[in-house]
């Protein structure tokens, strides 16, 4: 592959191929660039970021940036320095002006989605504990051991001084009761 470079004289405008650049030969210009300009450009970077590890990785995307033209860059009039701090510069805009450095995500509260309501978990709990309050004490302390504290019938029998039978009766004649009282709009999830 070859590289048109204009050459102008006074009457008219000529074009001369130079020859391709090796893979090898590229490398070595880039290594030549990396060696005289990485540590004036990570220090440019730097003040203008207030951040060195940022800073590093501009300079390395303005090397990359660089490196399919260094052949141009070296063989034309002008600065490579010029041109790296340019790019490093945009770049270091480019970073500004992104999201992710001005800490802008896309949340929850930038959807539009519904959130749960709980003001019906609210009114199902008032609710169940007016009808709870319905209840003989010792159906609500049956109800209490078993199923808010996870007893087993036994352990309640056990804590309560009463036989293991009653406490299953008292559970059941509870949950009957709740039940009823409750209707359609509170059904226990017991």
């Amino acid at each position: 592959m070859r590289t048109a470079l204009p050459v102008r004289n006074s009457m008219m405008t000529t074009t001369t191929h130079a020859p391709a650049a090796s893979p090898a030969h590229r490398d070595q210009l880039l290594h030549t660039m990396m060696s005289d300009h990485a540590k004036a450009l990570v220090a440019y970077a730097e003040k203008l970021l207030n951040d060195r590890h940022t800073a590093e990785d501009i300079v390395q995307e303005a090397l990359i940036r660089a490196w399919p033209h260094a052949e141009r860059l070296y063989s034309t009039e002008g600065s490579v320095r010029g041109w790296l701090l340019k790019v490093t510069r945009n770049l270091v805009v480019d970073r500004m002006r992104s999201a992710t450095v001005r800490h802008e995500t896309i949340g929850a509260e930038d959807r539009d989605v519904p959130l749960p309501d709980p003001s019906g978990a609210v009114l199902t709990s008032v609710e169940a504990t007016a009808l709870l309050r319905q209840l003989s004490h010792e159906h609500r302390e049956v109800l209490l051991h078993t199923y808010l504290c996870g007893r087993t019938a036994q352990e309640t029998a056990r804590i309560l001084g009463i036989p293991a039978g009653t406490v299953k009766s008292r559970q059941h004649y509870a949950l009957t009761a709740l039940r009823a009282k409750a209707g359609p709009r509170l059904t226990p999830e017991w």
